[in-house]
């Protein structure tokens, strides 16, 4: 499968923004797809993640705002992202995989998108 994430941008602190990863290959409905994040000098971490079955994962420091979805008839899957602080700063990724319930670890992804920045000011 490929990947390709979009919708970033420059927001102010509180605002939201909704990441669009958009895949190609008739199988998507049986990856499951996350979503991670790399700020400047800092480790890529993982956000949020969506099996294939629906179930929802979130790191701690996004739950409650952020939701991840996905959309198998269209082949996308979407991050939206409220109340957003200067911290969320960061170039976001899309990936993919197929087994396993390591939902947060981003060695166990095999596909991965473009980055989209994101960029929160204060």
């Amino acid at each position: 499968v490929q990947l390709q994430a979009s919708g970033g941008g420059l927001v102010q602190a509180g605002g939201s923004l909704r990441l669009s990863c958009a895949a190609s290959g008739r199988s998507f409905s049986s990856y499951t797809t996350g979503w991670f994040r790399q700020a400047p000098g800092k480790e890529r971490e993982f956000v949020a993640a969506i099996s294939w079955t629906g179930g929802r994962y979130y790191a701690d420091s996004v739950k409650g705002r952020f939701a991840i979805s996905r959309d198998n008839a269209n082949l996308r899957a979407y991050l939206q992202m409220n109340s957003l602080k200067p911290e969320d700063t960061a170039v976001y990724y899309c990936a993919a995989k197929l087994y396993g319930t390591d939902y947060g670890a981003l060695t166990k992804y095999g596909y991965w998108g473009q980055r989209t920045q994101v960029t929160v000011s204060s």
